[in-house]
């Protein structure tokens, strides 16, 4: 039997898009990018208790996430976010970080403010335009990143190249690429733009 739920997100009285969320299989949250802020929403909570932790204030407007799905560490997850600067962030997250075996005992909802200082989180700068879209491909163990930036419009590379300056291997295509995805069977990457 499937269900769908949803669960609303108030900042302060501030109102900001969600712009993209992924689950986070390790942890079993689900995690959320906003303009400044990462989500992550411990969504199995039952009744009026609701983990919910929010990392801000992020340096750039973030557009687009996605996890990694290559860790086989069971308290930590690889999240990849694409921001309107053209960085692409790795941002590890473990169950440290979120306390989340602290909070399960306490009844009342928690909203948490945690400093992005405290989180590894390494960036590098990819496009020229904003980061439109980011995904794992774990059967080619790359990441891949699009933007409407017509030079490097598509870049596709093992994760390890966002924490170093070696060249990544990126497709030029005019007016850019806004979407692309990878079909196994047929060993091939479509761009549309």
């Amino acid at each position: 039997r499937k269900s769908f739920f949803s669960y609303p997100f108030y900042f302060h009285q501030d109102t900001a898009w969600i712009t993209g969320c992924d689950f986070l299989p390790q942890l079993k949250c689900v995690v959320a990018v906003t303009e400044r802020t990462v989500i992550v929403w411990d969504y199995k909570s039952k009744g009026s208790q609701n983990n919910c932790f929010i990392i801000k204030p992020m340096e750039n407007g973030l557009l687009c996430v996605c996890t990694v799905t290559m860790s086989d560490h069971l308290a930590k997850d690889n999240i990849v976010m694409g921001d309107d600067k053209g960085y692409v962030h790795l941002l590890t997250v473990t169950s440290d970080h979120l306390g989340l075996k602290q909070c399960k005992g306490k009844k009342e909802s928690q909203l948490q403010v945690l400093d992005p200082k405290t989180f590894n989180i390494v960036k590098r700068k990819l496009h020229d335009d904003w980061v439109v879209k980011v995904k794992y491909i774990s059967d080619l163990n790359c990441f891949g990143s699009c933007s409407s930036d017509s030079i490097h419009s598509f870049v596709l590379d093992d994760i390890k190249r966002l924490e170093d300056n070696l060249p990544v291997k990126e497709f030029s295509v005019p007016r850019g690429v806004n979407a692309f995805t990878y079909c196994a069977k047929a060993k091939v990457i479509v761009t549309g733009g």
